[in-house]
């Protein structure tokens, strides 16, 4: 990876999706290369609940988008932003499972990306969500 993930890390400390110093932000991070993209780990906290015990669907929708971030981040040494989003909600995520998230590119043609994410409860292999997205790419990454 040719990355500075350090100092991205720094710039972006604040962000809601992935920010470590954001307290409350989803604060997605870990993120794994994968054969086909990357995985990452989530455990969600109480307060993103929507209805009694599942989580916000928009929670689950930032979540799915910060991971299709980090897959052209990490598999195409981009920065890119939200074109456009579509969700598929398959079943209730409880607000108090483990989660595993897995995002990969699909295409890439110019600055345009499309790139789909799946939300996986741990130890489940049918995906309780899934996304799909254009994204354009804001900022090419190698050093």
């Amino acid at each position: 990876m040719s990355l500075d993930m350090d100092r991205i890390r720094q710039e972006y400390d604040r962000c809601f999706g992935c920010g470590r110093s954001n307290p409350l932000g989803l604060q997605l991070d870990g993120f794994e290369r994968t054969a086909s993209g990357i995985a990452v780990s989530w455990a969600p906290r109480p307060e993103y609940q929507g209805f009694d015990g599942i989580l916000h669907g928009g929670i689950v929708a930032a979540a799915l988008d910060e991971a299709m971030a980090w897959s052209a981040m990490l598999t195409h040494d981009v920065f890119v932003f939200t074109g456009t989003l579509d969700f598929r909600y398959a079943a209730k995520a409880p607000v108090d499972a483990a989660y595993r998230i897995e995002a990969a590119v699909t295409e890439r043609r110019g600055r345009r990306i499309r790139i789909e994410s799946q939300l996986f409860v741990v130890g489940q292999d049918k995906p309780v969500a899934t996304a799909s997205g254009l994204f354009i790419v804001a900022e090419e990454m190698r050093p």
